[in-house]
């Protein structure tokens, strides 16, 4: 069972390379081309902290939000909260997490937002993307 997780071999010049995503071979034309966030300087990346209102809630909108942080490389999290919102913090380039955030406003299939608030700052290095419990 894949964990959504590139499996990684070896690496390519200090740089891990991805052979898998999601049980699928990787092609070697794009599996030997280096990811590292690392390798960006932190002015190259930002952060988006969003709440996100509507039906968000028992439709599985972590779940989708930690598979298209994935699918796009973006680090954070993602939680429900008590007051039926749920919150998530992005970090990565600019333009993947705009993409993110964008992304926020339809969500998983079964929700229905009607509002995403979004606030910008400076990242603070966050690795992979978790979902949080409730707070």
């Amino acid at each position: 069972m894949s964990t959504g997780q590139p499996q990684v071999a070896g690496d390519l010049n200090g740089v891990s390379h991805a052979t898998h995503y999601l049980g699928c071979p990787v092609p070697e034309a794009i599996a030997t081309q280096p990811f590292s966030t690392s390798a960006m300087s932190d002015s190259a990346l930002t952060q988006a902290h969003v709440f996100v209102s509507g039906t968000v809630q028992g439709v599985a909108y972590r779940a989708y939000t930690r598979q298209q942080a994935a699918d796009l490389g973006v680090a954070g999290w993602v939680r429900n909260l008590r007051d039926g919102r749920v919150e998530a913090v992005f970090e990565g380039s600019p333009t993947i997490v705009e993409q993110m955030v964008q992304w926020c406003h339809s969500g998983s299939p079964a929700a229905t937002v009607t509002n995403v608030d979004v606030t910008y700052a400076a990242p603070k290095g966050l690795q992979g993307f978790e979902v949080r419990y409730t707070q």
